[in-house]
């Protein structure tokens, strides 16, 4: 009997030492789990962050590359509208005096003709003589 006595003692000795490691290993095992967990955690709202900082920068980027592009635009735009107006305004003194001339070779198409021909031919005859008095000057000087 002194046999089962110190088997039943030595049982009692190991199962707090078996329940001791059984706890601790209990112990360890939740400690790793929670630094496992804390640090998908960590890396998850970390990655969260970052994503929103770029979405930020990228959305900032984006405003003014946009803001430079309706600038642009906007100034080609005038651009456009500016030399549009000087165009019209230069094709309607065209026009303007497109009608003049028809108003004249109108008011000039009767018999005042010959008359308006022989002016003409004179006008042509006095340049002719001013440019030679002009040489004759430029001669004299």
């Amino acid at each position: 009997m002194s046999n089962t006595a110190l088997d039943t003692s030595a049982s009692y000795e190991s199962r707090p030492r078996k329940a001791a490691k059984q706890r601790a290993f209990v112990i360890f095992v939740c400690v790793w789990v929670i630094l496992i967990a804390a640090g998908i955690t960590g890396a998850k709202l970390y990655s969260e962050h970052v994503q929103q900082q770029i979405a930020a920068d990228v959305e900032r980027q984006t405003a003014g590359q946009i803001a430079e592009m309706q600038k642009q635009y906007e100034d080609r735009i005038t651009k456009l509208e500016t030399g549009y107006k000087d165009d019209l305004s230069q094709l309607e003194s065209k026009v303007e005096a497109l009608n003049e001339l028809l108003t004249f070779t109108k008011d000039n198409a009767d018999v005042k003709t010959d008359n308006s021909n022989k002016l003409y031919s004179q006008l042509n005859e006095v340049k002719k003589k001013l440019n030679e008095l002009q040489k004759n000057l430029d001669v004299l000087k």
